[in-house]
Order: structure tokens, then C-alpha cells, then sequence
């Protein structure tokens, strides 16, 4: 078998202990696809968003960045959301009973393929954070797109765990409602009954998609504990590092969400 560049070691990485040029060369691509798409996505955004939208070019040169970036997060949550649900429920890829092997272990082309997409896409959008900083967000997002990057690389590359990644990229199911209420505050439309609705939509979406999911996600992983202690050291740790971390985050933001709820209702009931 013809080696990649470089060599992962057992103990460390790989079950396998090297990765083919082929799989080397799928990941890069994955990877540099993700980054083209972003790059597309963000400058078809300002076009069509130029001739559909009379407000935009009042906005700002910061407004017009910002709303362009979440064109493409929207565009890349869309599409990990939908393919994490099709790998998860639909393809018996990581189905308990189609196969024997150990669910830790499982990986298939589409699986890898996603996430090379979605590390090209996180590259891009913290880029453009760190570029911009701290317009499109502070350190929590440079904290939430680190740690999920990090993950993200470790499982692609070892070909483990990638069961519970997928699990943590459908979690990015809730950014549209995140970038839809930015687009109606930007718009002037947080009095309009679509704002209200979004607002609904987003504090059902992540208490299912980030904090019932992640319980189940913890869960899942102390029923199985048997499997998660066999996967390559650093991987291990990092699944009893990271997701706490991420909760713990998601909570937060949660409780302001929540928060932002409570007052758009209480204004909306006093305005009628």
C-alpha cells in the first residue's frame, strides 16, 4: 500500500497505522472543497442579496461581511444537518444491528467526505473571525470553532468516533434560526410576526438539537463505555474533554436565548 506524506502511528491515531495516498487525497479534497463552496456561497450571497434585497447596499461594509458569512454558515449547517441525520438514522452505517463491528470504529466514504466538508468550512469561517475579530464573534467562537475543528480532524484521521461528530455536526441544524433573527434585526423586522416565529423555532430547535441531543450523547457514550476505552488515547480523552466543554456552552447560550424569547413575547403581548 502506497503511503500519504506522512505515517500515523497505533498507539496514537490509526488502527491501521498509515493512510493510502487515495483516502489522503479524499480528505484533502473534502477539505478543499469545503473552503471553495464557503468562498462561493459567501460571494453569491452579496450578489443575490444585492438584487432581491433594496436594504443592502445602505448596510454597512461590517454588515455586509457579516451578512455574507452567515449565507455560507447557513448553507453549510443545512447541508451537515441533512447528511448527519441520513448517516445517523437512515444509512445502516452506524445501525447496531446491521453490522458486528464496533460503532466507535465505523467510518464510510460519505462520513469522511462530510467531515473534510465541514473542516473546510470551519477553516473558513475562522479565518474570517480572526480576520474580522471580534466583529463576528469573540473568543467563544474562536473557543467553539477550535474545539470543533480539533475533534472533527482527530476522527477523520483516525476513522473513530465519528458516530458521536456526526451527532455534534447536527447540532449545527439550529444556525439558520441563529442567522435568520440577525438577518430580521438587520432588516428592521424584530416587531414582525416572522421574528417571533424564528425566535420560537430557535429555542425549540436547540433545546432538541443541543441540549437534549447532548444528553443523549452522554448517554450514549456511558452505555457503550466498553467501546469509547477502545478508541486511540487522544481520541478518548477528547470525547470526555470536549462535549462537557460544548454543553456547557450550548447552556449558555441556551439560557440567553431563552431570555431574548421571554422579551420579544412579554413586548409582543404588551403591543396588542
Amino acid at each position: 500500500m502506497v503511503e500519504f506524506p506522512f505515517t500515523l502511528h497505533h498507539d496514537f491515531l490509526s488502527s491501521a497505522g498509515y493512510v493510502s495516498q487515495t483516502k489522503g487525497y479524499h480528505w484533502v479534497a473534502s477539505v478543499v472543497s469545503g473552503i471553495v463552496v464557503c468562498i462561493t456561497v459567501y460571494k453569491l450571497t452579496g450578489i443575490i442579496s444585492l438584487l432581491s434585497f433594496k436594504g443592502y447596499g445602505k448596510l454597512s461594509n461590517a454588515q455586509k461581511v457579516e451578512w455574507n458569512n452567515r449565507g455560507f454558515s447557513t448553507f453549510h449547517a443545512l447541508v451537515v444537518a441533512f447528511v448527519s441525520l441520513y448517516l445517523l438514522l437512515l444509512s445502516d452505517t452506524f445501525d447496531e444491528n446491521s453490522r458486528g463491528d464496533l460503532i466507535v470504529t465505523r467510518t464510510s466514504t460519505l462520513s469522511d467526505t462530510l467531515l473534510g466538508f465541514s473542516i473546510g468550512y470551519f477553516l473558513s469561517d475562522l479565518g474570517m473571525i480572526l480576520w474580522h475579530f471580534p466583529a463576528l464573534g469573540g473568543l467563544e467562537y474562536v473557543l467553539h470553532h477550535g474545539l470543533s475543528m480539533f475533534s472533527i480532524i482527530l476522527a477523520l484521521i483516525s476513522g473513530q468516533a465519528q458516530f458521536y461528530i456526526l451527532m455534534v455536526l447536527f447540532s449545527e441544524s439550529t444556525t439558520p434560526f441563529v442567522n435568520l433573527r440577525w438577518y430580521l434585526d438587520i432588516a428592521g423586522q424584530k416587531e414582525s410576526n416572522l421574528y417571533i416565529y424564528n425566535g420560537v423555532a430557535l429555542f425549540l430547535g436547540w433545546l432538541v438539537a443541543r441540549i437534549l441531543l447532548f444528553i443523549f450523547f452522554i448517554s450514549h457514550m456511558f452505555i457503550h463505555f466498553d467501546q469509547v476505552k477502545k478508541v486511540f488515547p487522544l481520541g478518548f480523552y477528547s470525547l470526555l474533554v470536549v462535549p462537557p466543554v460544548l454543553a456547557t456552552m450550548n447552556l449558555y447560550w441556551f439560557w440567553k436565548i431563552s431570555k431574548g424569547l421571554i422579551r420579544t413575547l412579554s413586548k409582543a403581548r404588551h403591543s396588542q
